[in-house]
């Protein structure tokens, strides 16, 4: 994985950001999930903190496992999200890198990322008896439809009220202006920072996108946040003009679909280097691009709408193909990974179709490795690594 300059920058911002959630007497604490609309949030001096934002980070440092045994021992199944369980487990046990989440004085939970999280936040809310605030964003079967736009416009209306009577102050709409002004800005340089991605060679890997994804999940709307984006798309525009590669004498160029296996970020980046292979555009981190060009600063309850409808996961099957095979010809790729993972069924159904059906119509070979964002037990080394040998075998044949 390249080691940015920005990377420095990140770390403090991260660490500043869980020193103040533990430690702050003045803000509420909201637990949120990843495709809440936490300008609300912002607006309204309550901070997010984000349980599968934390359940990655425990992927990463090798101490899911540990937490989600924690959690089975109690009774919940193997067979829910390894984001569910490591936060279960996290919550009873402190344990983490950071020893468990601050306790939350209200929940957010938004349903365009999957459903599992309604009955995750129930359990939550049970336990820590705090008011729970469901964002109801229907799934787009058919494309972005006005009536999916106006029913997802009333959930917000909904949310400001709630957050009014949570809170006891009145919703400041020149504040909620300046929070989605920074909003904005940081999700239009995170955007134009995986554009890059089309230089070749790539300047950047998914694995570092999926790292450097952090603060646009958990600050976005702050303005560290857009001055972060602005300085890492400065550094990261400075290689791509340079012809500076993420992947020497990068050979291959591919796409991954779904969240990455954060318990072999390391491994997975040294392989791909090794067989010169770059992975240089994600469907996971495209999803945080946040309110699109057609944003309008005077409707800006329709732009939200829009903008958290649109996510990726959200999507009906045929447009998740037809998506992929756009990025395939955007980025002039070699091929494509699809990650089948056992955690997030929403992300995975469909795969092998997929796989079809992507090949179909670009001619692209591509392949289906299958293992979990944070359960290193349902994940084989062997066997994932002599699936993708063969898929790059299979792309130098088809040059």
């Amino acid at each position: 994985m390249t080691e940015f300059q920005a990377a420095s920058k990140m770390r403090e911002l991260m660490t500043e950001y869980y020193i103040e959630a533990k430690t702050t007497k003045e803000k509420p604490i909201a637990w949120v999930t990843s495709g809440a609309p936490v300008e609300f949030l912002y607006t309204m001096d309550v901070l997010p903190i984000y349980p599968e934002n934390h359940s990655a980070m425990c992927g990463a440092a090798h101490k899911s496992l540990e937490l989600i045994e924690a959690a089975e021992a109690v009774g919940f199944s193997p067979d829910i999200c390894s984001y569910a369980r490591t936060d279960f487990g996290a919550d009873m046990t402190k344990g983490g890198p950071i020893q468990g989440l601050p306790a939350p004085d209200m929940l957010l939970c938004s349903t365009n990322i999957c459903k599992t999280v309604i009955k995750w936040y129930e359990v939550v809310a049970r336990n820590y008896n705090v008011p729970l605030f469901i964002v109801d964003t229907p799934f787009m079967h058919d494309g972005l439809t006005r009536d999916l736009i106006d029913y997802t416009t009333t959930q917000f209306k909904n949310l400001e009220e709630f957050l009014t009577g949570f809170t006891g102050r009145s919703f400041d709409l020149d504040r909620f202006e300046e929070v989605l002004k920074f909003s904005l800005e940081a999700a239009n340089y995170w955007k134009k920072i995986l554009q890059l991605g089309k230089t070749k060679p790539s300047p950047f890997n998914s694995q570092d996108t999926f790292i450097h994804l952090a603060p646009i999940v958990t600050l976005r709307g702050t303005q560290k946040c857009a001055d972060y984006y602005k300085i890492l798309y400065e550094e990261i525009r400075d290689l791509a003009a340079k012809k500076v590669g993420s992947i020497p004498k990068e050979k291959y160029r591919t796409l991954w679909d779904n969240l990455p296996i954060w318990f072999k970020l390391r491994r997975l980046a040294e392989f791909f280097e090794d067989k010169k292979c770059a992975l240089v555009v994600a469907t996971y981190t495209n999803s945080w691009g946040g309110l699109g060009d057609d944003y309008d600063p005077k409707n800006p309850y329709e732009g939200l709408a829009k903008a958290y409808l649109s996510v990726y996961i959200n999507s009906g099957f045929e447009h998740r193909i037809n998506y992929l095979a756009s990025l395939i010809d955007e980025y002039s790729l070699t091929g494509f990974i699809l990650h089948s993972d056992r955690s997030c069924k929403p992300y995975s159904i469909g795969m092998y179709r997929m796989q079809e059906e992507v090949t179909r119509l670009t001619g692209k070979p591509g392949v289906i490795i299958e293992g979990d964002m944070c359960d290193p037990r349902v994940y084989s080394d062997a066997q994932t690594e002599t699936r993708l040998e063969a898929f790059i075998e299979s792309m130098e044949d088809s040059e």
